[in-house]
C-alpha cells in the first residue's frame, strides 16, 4: 500500500509539472506569436498551432487529460444516441416560434401603447 501511495504522489507531482509545462508552452507560444511580428503571419500561425498540438498531447498524458479524453469519447457516444428531428419538424417548430414571437411582440406593443396613452392622460400631456 505504501508503494501505491508513493506512485500516486509521484504521478501527482509529474502531472503538476506537466500542467506547468503546458501552461508555459502556451503562454510562450502566444508571446512569441506577437514578439516575432516581422515574420509572415502564416509561419507564426503554423508555429502557434504546432505548439498548441504539442501542448495538447502533453496535457492528454496527465490524469486530468486522460479523464477529459474519456469524457469526450463518452459524450460522442451519447450524441450518436440522440434522435434528431426531421427537416419538416424543424421547419414547423421554427415557424411556430417565429409566430409566437410576433404575437407576443404585438401584444406587448399594444400594452405599451395603451400604457403610454394612460400616462399621458394622467400627467396632462395628452389631449
Amino acid at each position: 500500500m505504501n508503494a501505491q501511495a508513493e506512485d500516486t504522489a509521484e504521478s501527482s507531482v509529474l502531472d503538476i509539472l506537466k500542467h506547468v509545462l503546458v501552461a508555459a508552452l502556451v503562454v510562450g507560444a502566444i508571446g512569441a506569436f506577437y514578439y516575432y511580428s516581422e515574420f509572415s503571419l502564416l509561419y507564426r500561425v503554423l508555429a502557434l498551432v504546432a505548439v498548441m498540438v504539442i501542448s495538447a498531447g502533453i496535457f492528454l498524458t496527465t490524469s486530468v487529460g486522460k479523464s477529459l479524453w474519456v469524457f469526450m469519447l463518452e459524450a460522442k457516444q451519447e450524441v450518436r444516441k440522440v434522435v434528431w428531428p426531421t427537416r419538416e419538424e424543424t421547419m414547423r417548430t421554427t415557424l411556430l416560434v417565429f409566430g409566437m414571437v410576433f404575437i407576443v411582440g404585438f401584444i406587448l406593443w399594444l400594452l405599451d401603447m395603451f400604457l403610454f396613452w394612460g400616462v399621458k392622460l394622467l400627467t396632462g400631456q395628452g389631449g
